[in-house]
């Protein structure tokens, strides 16, 4: 990494690199002030800015996952940018779910976003509109539109796209042998315990970014 980062700068990039490989999106200013000690997410947002105008991460107004590096962020719209349309390009978004049909079914797709696969990493198959706060202390709330790369190769701590029976659910995903849980990031909200020896769990992908403020009913 360039030599002109500041030791804490670089332990903020460090922290943005180390958090997309492992989750596949990139912190919010909270996760970061927590994880590195900050006082509050306003310290994060400082360095975020200092590193913004080095060049070394791609700021992206209005969302709270808006970081990017630069090889994500050249082939990119902006998703403040990102307007919605009815023609059949781009990501599909998904809307309510039919129970036991396909998550890409046609009559689930409700418009489609002009935004590129490659904005996210890894790249995105669909956008799904969440429902509910159940996610909220990650940032993922009512009406955005969560970022999905469809895939059914999971780790521990990676937030999914999971349909267990005839609900689909964004949830974190946690395995200790035959038992998952399906953790909320609200306290509100009860982890979701599934015993894979008497239970079938489908996972329909991980999230990998969020856009705020979709429109319409949601899944979450």
């Amino acid at each position: 990494m360039t030599h002109t980062l500041t030791p804490r700068q670089q332990n903020v990039y460090d922290f943005i690199v180390k958090t997309m490989n492992e989750l596949g999106y990139p912190p919010t200013r909270a996760e970061i002030a927590r994880a590195l000690g900050f006082r509050s997410p306003n310290a994060a947002e400082e360095h975020l800015r200092a590193l913004s105008r080095k060049g070394v991460i791609r700021m992206i107004p209005g969302t709270s996952r808006g970081i990017r590096l630069p090889s994500q962020a050249a082939q990119a719209y902006p998703e403040s940018e990102a307007g919605l349309t009815d023609s059949e390009s781009g990501l599909p978004i998904i809307g309510e779910v039919a129970a036991g049909s396909p998550m890409l079914a046609a009559e689930h797709i409700d418009r489609y976003c002009p935004l590129s696969a490659d904005f996210f990493s890894p790249r995105a198959d669909y956008l799904l509109r969440v429902r509910g706060l159940s996610m909220r202390d990650v940032g993922i709330l009512e009406g955005d539109l969560l970022a999905v790369h469809r895939t059914d190769r999971v780790r521990d701590g990676q937030i999914v796209v999971a349909r267990l029976e005839d609900d689909v659910t964004v949830k974190r995903f946690k395995r200790d042998g035959h038992r998952v849980w399906l953790l909320a990031e609200n306290p509100e909200f009860a982890p979701i315990q599934v015993d894979l020896r008497h239970e079938h769990l489908d996972i329909e992908g991980v999230g990998v970014g969020v856009i705020r403020g979709g429109n319409g009913q949601a899944l979450g």
